[in-house]
């Protein structure tokens, strides 16, 4: 992937819903070769999919919570067993796997306190494997991007 194809993905991420026309127009490049190369962004899966993005409190999901979970044991079969269990709650937004003192941190959102209160007694609780559960609730939303910074952000001159 070179410098031409992290513009199409940046541009893509900000407005997926661009023509190709239109695409091309603003990374400088003819719209044959541009078409080309988001066909072989997706062929290779470095483009997973189009999505909408949606206003969660319009769409009644105003609550926010971030879970972090540490397991009674890191054995392959709890962390299968509980992988897998996750995978299957819609109210999972995202989950991934930490260092540090908890193994987990979830995304989970819910249309309010009560909801989530049941979410966490009837379905989160039961997931095997869970030995602690800590909550906290988003107030408010400071930011929010699905566009990944330019790399050049992360690059050290050494001069």
């Amino acid at each position: 992937m070179d410098a031409t194809d992290r513009k199409i993905i940046r541009q893509l991420q900000m407005n997926a819903r661009l023509t190709n026309n239109d695409l091309a127009e603003r990374i400088n490049l003819s719209p044959s070769p541009c078409l080309r190369r988001v066909r072989n962004l997706e062929r290779d899966g470095v483009i997973e999919g189009y999505t909408a993005v949606v206003d969660q409190e319009k769409y009644g999901l105003a609550l926010n919570a971030f879970v972090l979970i540490r397991l009674e044991r890191q054995t392959e079969d709890l962390i299968n067993a509980f992988e897998a269990h996750i995978q299957d709650i819609d109210e999972v937004l995202e989950c991934y796997v930490m260092t540090g003192p908890s193994d987990y941190f979830l995304h989970i959102v819910s249309d309010s306190l009560k909801s989530y209160e049941k979410f966490m007694k009837q379905r989160l609780t039961k997931v095997p494997g869970i030995g602690s559960i800590e909550t906290s609730f988003a107030f408010g939303k400071v930011k929010k991007t699905s566009t990944f910074p330019p790399l050049s952000h992360f690059e050290e001159d050494f001069v």
